[in-house]
């Protein structure tokens, strides 16, 4: 069980992590949550019969473990309605001009503060199809929904999130770029 578990750790770590940060917008709180989900993992790893993929199995369970988080925070609604902390995403590229990184964070931020105003269920849907590349079944599996129910939830949130986005532009007086969203 020690090398299954250590696997799993190593595999998945910090794509458990991040879900869990980009939930509960804390770094803190999200490795806590993160120990969690290994004991969960730990206890109930014999019980695991393989009908999904590991990584779907481990996002279930941060799932899981992110609700009764929030069920147990005092005041989890008002919590789940702050903006996400866009400060510790990092820029992939490894050569961007200056310019570019300016910006790129402008973009991830403003493209978090509108993600921000989409329901729980499409950020969820939004963070795990499109920041950790989930399939769409991956995601079904993960969040014990049909995938027509993800379809449906995702093709919700990116209207949501373009429309937003679109109010955002026009309100703010930014440039009248149109917003468009790509899968």
């Amino acid at each position: 069980m020690n090398s299954v578990f250590d696997d799993l750790y190593r595999k998945y770590h910090h794509d458990v992590f991040q879900f869990l940060f980009y939930m509960v917008k804390n770094k803190e709180q999200a490795e806590d949550l993160v120990q969690e989900v290994y004991i969960r993992v730990l206890r109930s790893y014999d019980r695991f019969e393989g009908k999904s993929s590991e990584k779907t199995w481990l996002f279930s369970i941060a799932k899981n473990v992110a609700i009764d988080h929030f069920r147990k925070t005092k005041g989890w609604k008002q919590r789940l309605l702050e903006t996400f902390d866009v400060s510790a995403r990092q820029i992939k590229d490894n050569h961007p001009v200056p310019e570019e990184l300016a910006m790129q964070n402008e973009e991830i931020r403003f493209m978090y503060r509108c993600l921000d105003q989409c329901t729980v269920d499409q950020r969820m849907v939004i963070i795990m199809r499109y920041i950790h590349e989930l399939t769409i079944s991956e995601t079904a599996e993960a969040l014990s929904w049909t995938e027509s129910k993800v379809k449906t939830t995702q093709h919700r949130a990116l209207k949501t999130l373009k429309k937003l986005m679109d109010e955002m532009i026009e309100k703010e007086g930014m440039p009248s770029e149109k917003v468009t969203l790509k899968r």
